[in-house]
């Protein structure tokens, strides 16, 4: 995998959500971070380089702002939960939101944009068959749709103006304990905390992608998503097994 060089600032948007400690904990070492929530509680374990913004996403000029000197903005932040209601939640956070960050990362000069979306955009399909990254979505939620418009976003600005964009799939992110029960479709799409970092990493260094979907779980022994695109762009190589953490293996 050929790499970014000369990495600037990386702006976190949900920086006190999980996925964002995850990947803060395992490789912020190797960035120097603004860190950006919609509370200013929610923003701990910040280091001395770091530095703290307040804003919401649903306002594009507070984005801008975010975005001045930044190379890559890392956008995490979303209303996570399945069951919000689109009218009064989705279309403002999940949808204007993410474009704001697009617009605002594109007028600034940003270099590229990490997109998480999510694996529920393609829960459509089948449970016997390995969805690819280039298969249509095919959302069973609201939320699923709002994070399909999430990937939309993403391939305009990188097709249309130029801004390097990659959306991430992210899938059961959790931690599991051996022997933990959990259902085997869970742990086909488990993605574990070490891997999410690595592979949100490989996502901000590597160099000459223009827009690529990517697959965000581990390295299960039956994998709901296909891996093989994601390995080949990124070198990604997983070390965690939900079936083997679980027993089964």
């Amino acid at each position: 995998m050929a790499l970014r060089t000369n990495l600037g600032r990386i702006l976190i948007t949900g920086a006190g959500g999980q996925v964002a400690m995850a990947f803060r904990q395992f490789v912020g070492d190797r960035y120097i971070f603004r860190l950006a929530e919609k509370q200013h509680d929610r923003l701990t374990h910040l280091r001395p380089n770091d530095e703290a913004r307040v804003f919401d996403i649903t306002d594009l000029e507070a984005c801008r702002a975010a975005c001045v000197n930044i190379d890559t903005v890392l956008h995490l932040a979303a209303d996570p939960s399945p069951a919000a209601d689109f009218c009064t939640s989705l279309m403002k956070n999940n949808i204007l939101g993410t474009f704001n960050i697009f617009r605002a990362a594109k007028d600034a000069g940003c270099k590229r944009v990490v997109f998480a979306s999510c694996a529920q955009v393609v829960e459509g399909y089948p449970l016997d068959y390995q969805v690819r990254p280039e298969d249509a979505p095919k959302p069973k939620s609201l939320y699923a749709l709002s994070k399909a418009f999430g990937e939309g976003i993403a391939a305009y600005f990188a097709h249309q103006e130029g801004l390097s964009a990659l959306s991430v799939r992210i899938a059961n992110f959790t931690t599991l304990a051996s022997h933990q029960q959990i259902s085997a479709r869970d742990m086909s799409g488990f993605l574990s905390h070490r891997d999410a970092a690595d592979l949100l990493d490989r996502c901000i260094r590597v160099a000459d992608v223009q827009y690529a979907v990517v697959h965000g779980i581990s390295n299960n022994h039956y994998k709901r998503l296909s891996l093989e695109e994601t390995t080949h762009l990124l070198d990604y190589y997983p070390e965690d097994d939900a079936f083997a953490l679980c027993g089964f293996t």
